[in-house]
This record gives C-alpha cells, sequence and structure tokens, in this order.
C-alpha cells in the first residue's frame, strides 16, 4: 500500500479518542478507539502518540501519512492555543506545537464540527448541497457551516459555535438553569448535550443515571421522568435548529455525535420548528444524520 495516499485522522473527544487511516479513495483501512484521558493534558498528548505509533506499526510505511486532527474548541489566531474547548484541560496549551514536536511530523488541527461538515460535504449526507450546517450533539454542543462547498470560518475563527449562544425562546424555569464552563448562563450545550440531559434527569428525583443512553432506554420503556425530558429535548432542540435556520437558513442540517443516533429527533424536530422559524411556508430545510455515524468526525480530520 502506497503510503503517500494515505491519510491519518484522529478525533480527540470528551469521553473517546479515535483515530483512523483512509485510503485515496476515502475508504478506511485502519480504525482504532480508546477512552479519552479526562483533566490531564500530558495523558491526551501521550494517548495520541500512542495510536499514530499504533497505525505506524499496523499499516506499512504509515510515518508518512498526513495527520489531521479534529478537536472540541479552536486555535486562538493569537498564538495557536487551543480556546473554547469543553475538555478544559486543553485550553491555552500550544497542542499544535506540542504534538508535532511529539510526532516528529507537521499536523492539521480543527474543530470537530468543521471536521464532521467536511466528511459529510465531501461524500457524505451532504454531499453537493449548496449550504449545509453540521451539528455535534455528544459531550459538547457544536456547529459549523458550509456554504457552496467551502468551510465558513469567519473572521474571528468561530463560525458556526451555536453551542455558545443562549437558548432561543426561553420558558421562565429555563432562565434558572445551571451555568455553563464557558462562564455565560443559558448556552444551547447546557441544554442539548449528553451531560446536561445526565445532570437535568438526576436532579428530577429519579433514580440517578450515568449516561444520555441509559435516559432513552428509561424512555422506551415509559419512564415518566425520562419521556418528559426526552420531550423538552426535542422541543429545545427544535429551538435551537430554527434559530439557525434564521441566521444561515441551510439546505441541509447534518446531525453527528452521540445523541445524533435519537431516531425521533428525525420525525420530530421538523414537525416542530416551524412555528419559530420566520418563514410564511413550512421549512423545506432537511435534517439528516450523518451517513458516516461516528466514523464522520475521524474521516473529515483525515481529509484535512
Amino acid at each position: 500500500m502506497d503510503s503517500a495516499t494515505l491519510r491519518l485522522g484522529i478525533d480527540l473527544g470528551g469521553t473517546k479518542i479515535e483515530a483512523a487511516i483512509l485510503d485515496a479513495r476515502g475508504a478506511i483501512v485502519w480504525r482504532k478507539r480508546i477512552a479519552a484521558p479526562r483533566n490531564d493534558y500530558t495523558a491526551t498528548l501521550s494517548a495520541i502518540r500512542t495510536l499514530v505509533l499504533n497505525a505506524r506499526n499496523d499499516i506499512s510505511a504509515a510515518e508518512r501519512c498526513s495527520i489531521g486532527i479534529g478537536i472540541p474548541g479552536s486555535q486562538s489566531p493569537i498564538d495557536g492555543c487551543v480556546r473554547n474547548a469543553n475538555s478544559t484541560w486543553l485550553n491555552g496549551r500550544s497542542l499544535k506545537e506540542d504534538l508535532q514536536s511529539l510526532l516528529d511530523q507537521s499536523i492539521e488541527l480543527a474543530n470537530d464540527a468543521n471536521c464532521l461538515a467536511i466528511s459529510e460535504c465531501t461524500d457524505g449526507a451532504a454531499r453537493n448541497a449548496q449550504s449545509v450546517f453540521a451539528v455535534i450533539l455528544g459531550t459538547g454542543v457544536g456547529g459549523a457551516h458550509v456554504m457552496h462547498g467551502q468551510l465558513v470560518v469567519g473572521a474571528n475563527g468561530i463560525a458556526g459555535e451555536w453551542g455558545h449562544i443562549p437558548l432561543p425562546w426561553m420558558t421562565r424555569e429555563e432562565f434558572n438553569h445551571p451555568p455553563c464552563w464557558c462562564g455565560r448562563s443559558g448556552c444551547i450545550e447546557t441544554f442539548l448535550s449528553g451531560p446536561a440531559l445526565v445532570r437535568e434527569f438526576n436532579a428530577s428525583g429519579a433514580e440517578p443515571v450515568g449516561s444520555a443512553q441509559e435516559i432513552l432506554r428509561l424512555a422506551e420503556r415509559d419512564h415518566a421522568a425520562a419521556v418528559a425530558l426526552v420531550d423538552r429535548f426535542h422541543d429545545r432542540l427544535a429551538r435551537a435548529l430554527a434559530m439557525a435556520i434564521n441566521i444561515m437558513d441551510p439546505e441541509v442540517i447534518v446531525m453527528g455525535g452521540g445523541l445524533s443516533n435519537i431516531a425521533s429527533i428525525y420525525t420530530e424536530i421538523p414537525k416542530r420548528w416551524d412555528k419559530w422559524i420566520f418563514s410564511d411556508v413550512p421549512a423545506v430545510t432537511r435534517i439528516v444524520p450523518a451517513l458516516h455515524g461516528d466514523a464522520s468526525g475521524v474521516r473529515g480530520a483525515a481529509w484535512l
């Protein structure tokens, strides 16, 4: 296999780190996932290095692969350090420089939602769409905007960061929501991320759970608190996406991240968002799951 045609992508998430190698056709020829270290920058660097070494050992001459990494944040245009990451131990760190030194190779670094958008617009669910909003719902909430096949980065490098603007059309109860890790209150991420759902469920008085997936399983069994929370999740997501439509008016919204696997999103949200969209006709925007599923982020990182 010609290593010059191989691309190594790494998706650095809040709970897992995934690596994959794509060939020239975009097919995954190697893939591995490990748990992400928490609250430990040095351990995070070490984990990424281990994945790269594993890839080099498993794929002949893969040390010459290009390397792209998707992160839950972005690089500051001032000093290149990571900012705005909900994996807060990355913030203020020279992640790109440190990894390049550790790996003895140049790398590309990008926001994880941008990687999702690149993947799905290249050969995924949004291929050939003229305007796309790519959404990550997982440990955090992120977004990216693509116009005419080009990623919109923005003047400040924060285009699509809808997770840290206030949830629109809040109810009275929602104004009393816990503050976000970013220091502000009312952020969409505090309502729609996986940890947010767990926190809200556990505050309801029901028997505590440890993951959003447990809440979904309880809802399927008609657990009252879980059913009510999933309904609120649908309502809040409909409002948040309606606001995005009012601003960007995308042809397609592509959903990624762990919570994008909630099948009811794709039937419930279009039923609910029209009353919030500033239009006199029903919205024609399509909302679809990422074609490449949970591999889309790592594929987009490889395409960098």
